[in-house]
């Protein structure tokens, strides 16, 4: 798609010797992280794509794909290649909040023979969070990662403890297995970036999948990103400049995925119970931030923020009775959005 809007761009704003080379550092450190993960993870490479978005906005990610697509490799791998604390957490019926964030646990000091309460953290205390199955445990253990998510703390005993910094919280969700598992609540649903989707791969990469995980394997990965670096990427992101023009398309896209407005579409009516909140917008231009550095560019052009309105809404929007009935997916409705809201116009 031709880059409409981008003569209106504001003057680049990273105008500073250090955030120009923070920025090329961050190109070549995403193109250096993909080729790690290459040595693992075969194709996938749109996925791979919105991970690292997640990553360099500083955002949560919900991914759902069928068992054995390699969901908790992504992750997993991504964690060494970034050389992060990793905790991965497995959500079963039986899973307590107390398993997810710590508790306090009564020890005694050697030297004194006194008793106290001592926090013992939980699995949550780590830089990348793997919740995987999150939809396999009830809404009151998921609700354990609200605050953590958000806020990048945790409370416990009605003390607050920080999270080490830079904090990802990824979801694994397996769709195809219903029994057993609970509907994610829509606050914790909004609080994740993205919603991605791996599907099974074309002939040639699954061919390659299984030639290189049925042979002998022990690849070196590299480390060419610190968390420091994840921390200044986040910061350098949010300094693009957005011509209003872009960003009132992103508000325009969310705001209609809202019934019952009087410019609601009519389609948007029939289908759509709730549509996505103003968090929607904000991941919109942060990604579409993230996305126009890493293609080398210092401005957000419209394709970018079209690029991602599917992962930014697919779990934004809450379809009704008639949509499921007449099986009417959130990824169809987005499309139904972007043909009826149009780009401006050149020169707007």
């Amino acid at each position: 798609m031709i880059e409409q809007g981008t003569a209106n761009a504001q003057m680049v704003d990273l105008s500073s010797p250090d955030d120009i080379a923070l920025a090329d550092k961050m190109n070549a450190g995403r193109k250096q992280i993909v080729g790690e993960l290459k040595k693992i993870i075969v194709g996938q490479d749109e996925v791979i794509s919105q991970v690292l978005a997640t990553l360099f906005v500083g955002g949560n990610s919900l991914i759902v794909g069928a068992p054995g697509l390699a969901k908790t490799l992504l992750v997993h791998t991504l964690a060494r290649v970034v050389d992060l604390k990793f905790s991965r957490i497995q959500f079963t019926p039986d899973l307590m909040p107390s398993d997810i964030t710590g508790t306090d646990l009564v020890q005694e000091d050697a030297t004194t023979g006194r008793r106290q309460m001592v926090f013992a953290p939980g699995p949550i205390f780590a830089n990348i969070v793997l919740a995987d199955e999150i939809n396999r445990t009830p809404p009151k253990t998921q609700s354990a990662l609200l605050e953590a998510m958000q806020e990048h703390r945790v409370t416990i005993q009605g003390r607050t403890y920080s999270l080490a910094e830079p904090f990802y919280v990824f979801a694994t969700q397996n769709p195809i297995e219903l029994e057993g598992t609970y509907p994610l609540p829509e606050a914790q649903l909004d609080r994740f970036m993205f919603h991605i989707i791996i599907d099974h791969p074309p002939y040639d990469e699954e061919l390659g999948v299984v030639r290189t995980t049925t042979a002998l394997q022990n690849p070196q990965l590299e480390r060419p990103v610190s968390g420091d670096d994840l921390i200044a990427f986040q910061q350098l992101v949010r300094k693009v400049p957005v011509a209003e023009p872009v960003m009132r398309h992103a508000l325009d896209i969310v705001r209609a995925t809202r019934p019952r407005n009087p410019d609601s579409k009519d389609f948007i009516n029939k289908w759509v119970a709730f549509g996505a909140s103003v968090r929607a917008a904000q991941y919109l231009v942060l990604g579409g931030k993230a996305r126009a550095l890493t293609n080398g560019r210092y401005h957000v052009s419209f394709d970018d923020i079209r690029s991602l309105t599917h992962p930014v809404l697919r779990h934004r929007i809450i379809t009704n009775f008639h949509a499921q009935s007449e099986g009417v997916t959130t990824d169809a409705i987005v499309d139904r959005l972007l043909e009826a809201v149009p780009l401006p116009r050149s020169g707007m």
